[in-house]
């Protein structure tokens, strides 16, 4: 049964460990895997810039119908640590890690629908279009691969980005525009018993301004956080020195700008109360997305979750993925869900049965798709 082998496969690749950086012997099963499907295959020199062993594994095939729309199929490669030696338990329909360790489903689900729905579409004749797959390097550490693709690679007349949470036929029309910061607070050691009147507290300065920031969900759309502090030398010293790091989020453009100027005059204003510095630099790590309901791509969507049997949900995320970098280089882009649950933890799951419908719902989209412009 197809249902077995799709199994097979997914059990085969989680096995394989994948971290951050690592990615090479899964890209190279991955590879095999696509060139026995008919798939021409290349890596990208990408790994100079995401530090990986690795290029992203780009594969072609031909499509069946001239003039058809090209469609992308997109997954990554690597997983969050704990991923190595992962051993899969099945039990009672759904899959787990047996040990310490995350099951991989974030992202393989995602490799396993994309090659046994395109295998199961060749086996029945199907009439499809051009079909290129993208799998990606170092997605979890700052979507680093797809940020190194080259543009031509990532242009289709539709992406879709097999990389969310939840049931099958979730579908992410919207993502935000998410910045990063590091501050670096300086102000003057001295003693803390013997003359703390001559330092000035560079952990006190942080501490203000995170106190003056407005943190956590601050609306529908909106998110900001600081994630990490660190300075100071021993209990005895004023620090001179502290670094924090933190981001903010929005679908908002408006808002993201507002919360990010806001965020780094408390930086600024806190170091000045005391008489000290502070460096900021903020890093745009992408640009937020939105695909309009109403889109021809949404409608094939729509079609095909009807062929496959599931229900389509759209909604938009606070979370980021590739497909938001495919949706700024210009490509039409929605990113499905797959299935799996509490992903990036040792308590991930994935059922057989959203596995199989992910599946299916990659094999009507490869057909909808091909007969969208005919």
């Amino acid at each position: 049964m197809s249902t077995d082998r799709l199994v097979a496969t997914f059990i085969d690749l989680v096995r394989i460990d994948s971290p951050s950086g690592l990615e090479a012997a899964l890209a190279g099963r991955c590879a095999a895997e696509l060139e026995a499907m008919g798939f021409s295959i290349h890596f990208d020199a990408s790994a100079a810039l995401t530090g990986s062993n690795t290029g992203n594994l780009i594969a072609e095939l031909p499509g069946t119908a001239p003039g058809a729309p090209v469609l992308l199929l997109s997954a990554h490669l690597d997983c969050v640590e704990p991923c190595r030696g992962v051993e899969p338990v099945v039990t009672d329909g759904v899959i787990s890690s047996a040990g310490n360790t995350v099951l991989g489903a974030d992202d393989k689900a995602g490799i396993a629908a994309i090659f046994e729905g395109v295998r199961r579409t060749i086996e029945a004749g199907s009439v499809r279009g051009d079909i290129r797959v993208i799998l990606t390097v170092a997605e979890e550490c700052g979507l680093r691969g797809a940020k190194a693709l080259d543009p031509a690679d990532a242009a289709a007349d539709l992406c879709l980005v097999l990389d969310a949470d939840g049931d099958p036929g979730g579908i992410v029309v919207g993502a935000p525009t998410h910045y990063t910061f590091t501050a670096a607070f300086t102000g003057a050691a001295s003693h803390a018993g013997v003359a703390p009147e001559r330092g000035r507290s560079a952990l006190l300065m942080a501490a203000r301004a995170i106190d003056a920031m407005q943190l956590g969900r601050l609306d529908a759309h909106t998110t900001a956080n600081v994630g990490t502090i660190e300075g100071g030398t021993a209990t005895n010293v004023v620090p001179a020195r502290v670094t924090l790091a933190g981001e903010c989020r929005s679908l908002d453009a408006h808002r993201i700008d507002e919360v990010r100027a806001a965020m780094d005059a408390a930086m600024k204003e806190a170091a000045a109360s005391l008489d000290g510095e502070v460096e900021v630099v903020w890093t745009k790590e992408y640009e937020a997305f939105h695909t309009p309901e109403d889109s021809a791509a949404i409608a094939v969507m729509r079609d095909a979750c009807a062929d496959a049997g599931v229900t389509p949900r759209l909604f938009a995320t606070g979370g980021g993925s590739d497909g938001s970098i495919f949706a700024e280089r210009g490509t039409p882009t929605v990113v499905l869900s797959c299935g799996m649950r509490s992903v990036h933890s040792t308590e991930e799951t994935l059922s057989v049965a959203e596995l199989e419908a992910l599946t299916r719902l990659v094999s009507a989209s490869i057909v909808r798709f091909a007969g969208s412009r005919r």
